[in-house]
């Protein structure tokens, strides 16, 4: 009886956690960047290749997606942006219609789905996207390739171990402020970012962005983790 009376205390203190988790979340939208992956002409001679499979940065996004359903509801409006060139590139590598699975995915969650092709469609869709007087960025996270100083959107796509499609941490300045919501949550997922990164964003935006120390690792069933001997995540 007693242990039964535990179970259930403890049942009722998990859905309460939950309840708190989410009524602590602002309200707003909930925006999920989702950069490019390598090409194997770049990487195949590599010791450490990058992006063997297609879909490093989408599955992230698409663990992260789940979390952020369950914890806001089916309702709450999620938006992928995702870099197309990359994708349409690694469609003829690989023989498959990658546009189309990732469509699947937008269709699977219920997301509002936009493409870009360079990072400035990021800053516009953030300014402009939706009628931000009225509707709040509540979140911003990014998957993908980065270092100390910019997202990569399409490293080692068009360029063996560079980048032509970025966005600068001194394009910060170019963010309206005031399209976050008050507490917003703010995280890159990519290497390094913590390292720089961070406090531009910081003193363009007036919120937090958590980032890494060292570099990431994208897995299969988890959110990235951190791989750097004395690596953490900072704001």
């Amino acid at each position: 009886m007693v242990k039964r009376v535990q179970v259930l205390l403890a049942l009722i203190a998990i859905a309460y956690g939950s309840q708190l988790r989410a009524a602590a979340a602002p309200q707003g939208e909930w925006i999920l960047l989702v950069g490019g992956v390598s090409m194997h002409q770049w990487e195949q001679y590599k010791a450490e290749p990058h992006d063997h499979w297609w879909a490093n940065f989408v599955h992230a996004a698409r663990l992260r997606t789940e979390q952020l359903r369950a914890q806001l509801g089916p309702d709450a409006l999620i938006t992928w942006l995702v870099y197309k060139p990359a994708y349409m590139a690694r469609s003829k590598q690989d023989g498959m219609d990658l546009i189309a699975l990732i469509n699947s995915v937008r269709d699977k969650y219920n997301l509002h789905l936009v493409y870009f092709n360079k990072g400035g469609d990021v800053i516009d869709y953030l300014n402009n996207g939706q009628p931000r007087d009225r509707l709040k960025v509540a979140g911003f996270e990014y998957f993908g390739h980065s270092n100390r100083a910019c997202f990569m959107f399409d490293y080692s796509n068009v360029i063996d171990s560079s980048a032509k499609a970025w966005l600068h941490e001194k394009e910060f300045g170019q963010i309206n402020r005031n399209v976050f919501a008050k507490s917003a949550f703010v995280k890159s997922w990519g290497c390094h970012t913590g390292e720089e990164m961070s406090a531009y964003w910081r003193r363009a935006t007036g919120t937090r962005m958590w980032g890494a120390l060292g570099k990431t690792q994208y897995m299969s069933e988890e959110l990235p983790i951190l791989t750097s001997e004395g690596g953490k995540w900072v704001n």
